[in-house]
């Protein structure tokens, strides 16, 4: 196959014009696609394939949510493919990615310009999965129109599962591409993601997965196409996370590596959530209160961090001490009804909203929030 050889900086890539008909072969599509009355099935995801599983979990999760979308998507893209007559069915690139490394032989005097060995795998796709479904739609129907098109592809090979993850990331990380919360799976993949921000992602991905937590399963992951009832958007718990990991992450630093790090942290909200369930009783996960939602939710993750600062050790025994603690919320319940809540808790917006109460659910606990805390300190350092 002839291609282009194209250097930038460190990175080496290819540009080729792949016949359609040998394209469609050669790629691997992961999720499944919809025409009139036809569709394409999904490949298996090998489960040590990282890149193509994190793909597939975003087609594929909370029952497919992007069905209809992909549907529609595909039909828009197909038609256009029938009814271009002079502009170029498929302008843009198409991203490919393949781990093996392709051997290239320039020609003659043309360093950049050669024989590139195609893989023997198929290539994963990074961007374009759904310009080639609509492609292999258009081939099925206009078999002899579709063997006319050449394909614009850009190929990365040779490198690791990491580095086609954080391309996917670069090139889907506008708000019209990717869902916000999705980003929040890679930062622990991407080499540019800062070490705070990767050990955050780190936390909230365990208190979504793991079965003891009290939160497993209510972190929503896609925004509004989520189908089913959550309690937050993994980006805004992502944010409370981060922003408690990033005021400790010098102590954090220095303890322990991040796994173990993320653990510990995940333990203490774990057992701040366990404790604080019963003391709510029917409030929780109650449609008619407040408690369960996003801002109330984050206030709790303030009260934990303040009161794990004073009283995170023994783990032994901790769900049943702060328990105790945390005790007097049972009185707070009836202020936190859905009818007249906002009036309850006036404030410019949610910003504010969830710094109020935070302050009095600390207050009702007799916690002091560590912000407080600080301030003491510092005046008597002062005098």
């Amino acid at each position: 196959m002839i291609a282009t050889q194209i250097r930038q900086k460190d990175a080496v890539f290819y540009f080729a014009a792949y016949p359609s008909e040998d394209l469609l072969t050669k790629a691997r599509f992961i999720s499944r696609f919809y025409g009139e009355g036809e569709s394409i099935k999904p490949e298996d995801v090998p489960p040590e394939d990282d890149v193509a599983q994190f793909i597939a979990r975003i087609e594929r999760s909370e029952k497919a949510f992007q069905r209809e979308l992909s549907r529609a998507k595909v039909a828009a893209i197909r038609n256009f493919y029938e009814t271009a007559i002079s502009q170029p069915p498929i302008p843009g690139t198409v991203l490919l990615f393949t781990p093996q490394k392709l051997r290239f032989e320039s020609l003659g005097q043309f360093d950049s310009v050669g024989n590139l060995q195609e893989p023997d795998e198929k290539y994963l796709i990074i961007d374009g999965q759904h310009r080639l479904a609509a492609l292999q739609f258009y081939d099925r129907s206009h078999p002899d129109d579709a063997k006319s098109i050449h394909v614009p592809c850009i190929i990365f090979d040779g490198r690791s599962e990491d580095f086609a993850t954080e391309m996917f990331v670069i090139i889907n990380s506008t708000p019209t591409r990717i869902n916000k919360s999705h980003l929040v799976d890679l930062y622990e993949r991407v080499s540019w993601a800062a070490p705070d921000r990767r050990f955050a992602a780190r936390v909230v991905e365990m208190l979504y997965s793991e079965p003891d937590s009290p939160l497993r399963y209510r972190i929503n992951r896609l925004g509004g196409r989520s189908k089913q009832e959550k309690w937050i958007l993994q980006a805004e718990l992502f944010n409370e996370i981060h922003r408690w990991v990033k005021q400790d992450w010098s102590k954090i630093e220095g303890e322990s590596d991040d796994k173990r790090g993320a653990q510990r942290y995940y333990h203490i909200m774990r057992d701040f959530f366990k404790a604080a369930s019963p003391v709510w009783a029917d409030a929780w996960d109650n449609a008619n209160y407040m408690v369960t939602r996003p801002v109330t939710i984050k206030a709790m993750i303030r009260v934990c961090a303040d009161l794990a600062a004073e009283d995170a050790e023994p783990e032994e025994n901790r769900v049943e001490r702060w328990r105790e603690r945390l005790a007097p919320w049972d009185e707070q319940a009836r202020s936190f009804r859905s009818e007249g809540f906002y009036e309850r808790f006036p404030a410019k917006g949610q910003v504010e909203r969830v710094a109020r109460i935070h302050r009095d659910l600390a207050h009702a606990a007799g916690i002091q929030s560590r912000a407080a805390k600080r301030g003491t300190t510092r005046k008597r350092e002062e005098e």
